[in-house]
């Protein structure tokens, strides 16, 4: 019995998350699994109404599941970042899902690029530093002080900035930081994942050659890990790696990425395999609780049309048993998404005429047919 603490979130969150469901469901009534889901108010909503975020007491009852999956965070009616920093980030932070992994098959014949191509990409993305640590703030006048506090499971630290300009200016800052340990921890798992798939290279990025004294540190430890590991290094800065997964995406199978740098490729990447309505993310804590959700956002002017594509949160579920050690349950899920693709049936974003719950209803009629 897997425990899931179920966050439709908002937006189109909670329609994409009912089709998650379905599938789930299903593989309960003809598998070896059971599960036992309940749904968690921590949205928006709640927010404009209590002006509560995530709170001490929802981290508590989180604590008593094996996983959790989420619909989307993001409203139009709140400032930007507060839903995204308040709920989502603090989710991955209290946790400590220090690796972020987005898989990016690709899905033909739903792929944007010119050249017709096969490739499967497993990102890396490194979830709890670099700069979205959230340590930042502003200065007036040019003159004052910030008092930065970094709160995570391996560390707390304490940053204090003085700011004496001769301009009387406004200044913002925003501290971008990485530790030994974490990046250590990262690397060993992105690389035991490399080795699990067969892979001997994985492909590192940074902007080392701007951001020296961060992304410095990142090659140490990368070099280091690889070194021991055996197993084939290639650097390249965030730029060319642009470039290079719109030109050759072929030529690479498993990448690691700092947070940024990683949340900007694998919404390129997703594009390229198919659209952000394919792409599902996984926020891993190997020794803890993790979190799946599709890598799309929360589309509120989609919000209760039916036409969203739910496959990326389907896949998310994929991840999700992956993770839970179930990874013959997720192949079941693949076939089924696959299975129903080729059958025609596909939602407007690739080109099809299904709405979200006729997507769902196919994707579970695929694997009911085994």
């Amino acid at each position: 019995m897997f425990k899931v603490a179920v966050l439709p979130g908002d937006g189109i969150g909670p329609e994409v998350v009912k089709e998650g469901m379905k599938v789930l469901k299903v593989l309960a009534e003809n598998h070896s699994v059971q599960f036992d889901f309940q749904e968690m108010d921590i949205n928006s909503e709640r927010y404009l109404r209590t002006g509560k975020l995530l709170t001490a007491e929802d981290v508590e009852q989180l604590k008593k599941f094996d996983t959790i999956y989420l619909g989307a965070v993001g409203d139009d009616r709140v400032k930007p970042g507060v839903l995204e920093k308040g709920i989502l980030l603090a989710l991955r932070f209290q946790f400590d899902q220090f690796i972020n992994h987005r898989p990016a098959p690709m899905w033909k014949p739903f792929g944007r690029l010119k050249r017709d191509m096969d490739f499967n990409i497993d990102v890396f993305r490194e979830n709890t530093e670099d700069y979205y640590v959230g340590a930042g703030g502003r200065v007036q006048e040019g003159h004052g002080k910030l008092n930065l506090e970094i709160k995570r499971n391996l560390y707390d630290m304490r940053v204090q900035l003085q700011a004496d300009a001769d301009a009387k200016d406004e200044f913002a800052f925003e501290i971008g930081m990485m530790s030994r340990k974490n990046i250590e921890r990262f690397a060993d798992f992105s690389l035991t994942y490399a080795k699990m798939i067969g892979e001997k290279k994985i492909t590192v990025i940074d902007k080392a050659n701007v951001c020296s004294n961060i992304y410095g540190l990142w090659r140490d430890v990368w070099s280091e890990k690889c070194k021991h590991a055996n197993v084939e290094l290639s650097y390249m800065y965030v730029d060319a790696m642009t470039m290079a997964l719109v030109k050759n995406p072929d030529k690479f199978r498993v990448i690691a990425a700092p947070n940024m740098f990683g949340d900007i490729i694998t919404d390129l990447l997703a594009e390229v395999t198919g659209g952000l309505g394919m792409a599902p993310g996984g926020n891993i804590n190997p020794k803890g609780i993790s979190m799946f959700e599709p890598v799309h956002g929360s589309a509120p002017k989609y919000k209760g049309m039916n036409t969203i594509n739910p496959i990326a949160t389907i896949l998310a579920a994929k991840l999700m048993l992956d993770n839970l050690g179930r990874r013959d349950l997720g192949d079941i899920i693949n076939r089924g998404v696959r299975t129903a693709l080729d059958q025609g049936v596909y939602t407007h974003d690739l080109g099809g005429k299904a709405t979200t719950s006729e997507m769902g209803d196919a994707v579970v009629a695929a694997i009911r047919r085994g």
